[in-house]
């Protein structure tokens, strides 16, 4: 039988999609931002789904669909934005968001969870609780995990990449159990060898900026894992043929703007061409828009073909330029750096939103600040065997 899930903090579905892969029965996601529950109901419609601030969800809401010994496991992956390091100015703030780990040991309380799995940032382990305070916020969260009885638990530091994600992408997580006895673990790594940006693109043919033209049939080029991301059946997902590519559409660019593409290296960023063109050079590029007035570290960074991409993150649309082509990123690549299968929708209006209402997020957003699948799928497998010594042990 399935071992039972609530994801908190769901956001568009990546580690439900990871954990269903290993058979898991997500029951119940709770998420704030309308578009990521439109894509989540939408690639997940088994799960019930509801669209709130989790401290207003109650246990009236979710004991309808809570097994009678309780639910198996809880994960958390809380907002990181408070905690980022990644020239985020909000790391200075000090607000409610930083607390809400708070939420995922309420809702593994009300639902009598045998384990937790929150994730987030690395950088989470040394923010304070507030300006000058010594007290960490990782220390509060154990504090008060234990006063739950939650007294079991451990830390990891996780990379992506050790699990056949195409992607450089370091991750914090704690792993919690009230059961005392239990040794508690992590995945251990499931490939020997990084799977290169050329593998996750495989089979996705070139699309034309500003030709408004969409892709949707796949080349004869082949790899391993291109053919896992077209594969439905590892997902345990029943979408129909895995023939037709999806939201593999291309960007617009200004001229100026596919000047600068062209001027990248694989390896190349804008800050690269700042330090070589200076002076009148640097001005002249910069009087006709191919070089901004301001430089940004962490934008057009142009992808190495035989390399893991670098963090795929919300502003990936701005960050990473094609390896081969002179063009961002489409929906559906950025996806196979996520390693989201092929076959996933992503629902809630057009590729890209305005930043006016926070409750939306555009499709890269979301692809973003989600969970790799595959990185949820080895803790799926790690998470079965705990749980069934957990159930043998009572």
């Amino acid at each position: 039988m399935a071992f039972t899930h609530i994801d908190c903090f769901s956001g568009p579905g990546g580690i439900c999609t990871g954990l269903h892969a290993a058979g898991f029965d997500t029951k119940v996601a709770i998420e704030y931002i309308k578009s990521c529950v439109d894509t989540y109901a939408a690639n997940h419609p088994t799960v019930h789904v509801i669209h709130s601030d989790i401290r207003n969800v109650t246990a009236e809401q979710l004991s309808p669909y809570i097994p009678q010994g309780g639910i198996d496991l809880v994960t958390s992956g809380m907002p990181c934005e408070t905690f980022s390091t990644a020239g985020n100015t909000s790391r200075s703030f000090y607000d409610d968001r930083q607390f809400l780990f708070r939420e995922g040991i309420r809702i593994a309380r009300i639902t009598n969870a045998k384990m937790i799995l929150f994730e987030n940032v690395p950088a989470i382990t040394t923010k304070t609780v507030e300006k000058n305070s010594k007290k960490l916020i990782v220390d509060m969260l154990k504090d008060e995990l234990e006063e739950s009885g939650y007294t079991n638990y451990k830390e990891f530091i996780l990379n992506a990449v050790d699990y056949g994600v195409p992607q450089r992408r370091n991750r914090f997580f704690i792993l919690a159990t009230k059961d005392k006895n239990l040794t508690l673990s992590y995945p251990k790594a499931t490939c020997d060898k990084a799977v290169t940006v050329k593998d996750a693109l495989c089979g996705l043919p070139n699309v034309v900026p500003n030709s408004d033209t969409e892709k949707k049939s796949y080349t004869r080029a082949k790899s391993d894992y291109a053919q896992l991301m077209r594969d439905n059946e590892f997902w345990r997902i029943n979408a129909g043929t895995a023939d037709r590519l999806t939201y593999h559409m291309p960007m617009r660019h200004r001229a100026c703007t596919l000047e600068r593409f062209s001027l990248l290296k694989q390896g190349e960023s804008l800050k690269d061409l700042f330090e070589r063109y200076v002076g009148t050079e640097r001005e002249k590029l910069q009087e006709r828009r191919v070089l901004p007035k301001k430089m940004f570290i962490k934008r057009n960074y142009r992808l190495k073909s035989n390399e893991p991409s670098p963090t795929v993150t919300s502003h990936c649309l701005d960050e990473f330029v094609h390896p081969k082509y002179d063009r961002a990123l489409t929906v559906r690549e950025c996806a196979r750096l996520q390693s989201f299968p092929d076959c996933y929708n992503f629902s809630g209006g057009p590729y890209l939103v305005p930043h006016v209402d926070r409750e939306i997020q555009d499709k890269y957003e979301q692809i973003g600040d989600a969970v790799p699948p595959l990185l949820a799928y080895a803790w799926g497998t790690e998470l079965n065997k705990l749980l069934a010594e957990y159930n043998n042990e009572k």
